[in-house]
């Protein structure tokens, strides 16, 4: 189950500021752990899956690619105004890595995307992934806009951005809706447990 989302694409700066780690969050069955580049060789095997790529193209990465890629998030935009922030999801139960969250964050606002694995799919874990990373963002970072954007025929994706509180718009984006979570939006607060405390608890 995914919602696209804007590449985070690294530019090359020669000053730039150091990058912002995300803090840790936690739903009632999930911890979102501040993704490592360590992360890849488990998610490289989450995220094989070729439907997984349906609605938002491209194709799995192997974990050496992967890792290259988790390094280059990690290290951060150029832009000292932007912050990429990304979650893996670990299953608290068995401990296994089951997906993502991320949001590239400018000031008030964020833009973001889930990705779950297609063996994860079906038990509700990212509409509780979506709900818990809108609640941290606005609870911990004051961050209230929200937005991502959904191919107009993924219904699932788009049923997870209505349990996170994101609504459709009339704006089209590459072809796909925009949805967004105002200030004044509301949330599901059943699907969030200890956001905004920074302890992962």
């Amino acid at each position: 189950m995914t919602a696209p989302h804007r590449p985070q694409t690294h530019r090359p700066q020669a000053h730039r500021s150091a990058p912002h780690r995300p803090a840790p969050f936690a739903t009632r069955r999930l911890d979102a752990v501040p993704l490592d580049p360590a992360h890849a060789d488990e998610m490289a095997g989450v995220l094989a899956g070729p439907a997984l790529y349906a609605y938002t193209g491209g194709a799995p990465e192997d974990a050496v690619s992967l890792r290259a890629r988790y390094e280059r998030q990690c290290a951060g935009p150029s832009d000292p105004a932007e912050r990429w922030w990304n979650w893996v999801l670990r299953i608290r139960e068995d401990g296994r890595l089951a997906g993502y969250v991320q949001a590239t964050v400018r000031g008030p606002r964020a833009e973001v995307a889930w990705v779950l694995g297609t063996e994860w799919q079906g038990r509700g874990y990212a509409k509780e992934a979506a709900a818990g990373l809108a609640g941290h963002l606005a609870d911990r970072y004051g961050i209230r806009t929200v937005v991502a954007h959904i191919h107009p025929d993924h219904a699932a994706s788009a049923a997870v951005a209505a349990a996170a509180g994101l609504a459709p718009t009339e704006v089209r984006q590459d072809g796909e809706v925009r949805y967004v979570l105002h200030p004044s939006g509301t949330r599901r607060e059943d699907e969030v447990r200890g956001c905004g405390n920074g302890n992962g608890l």
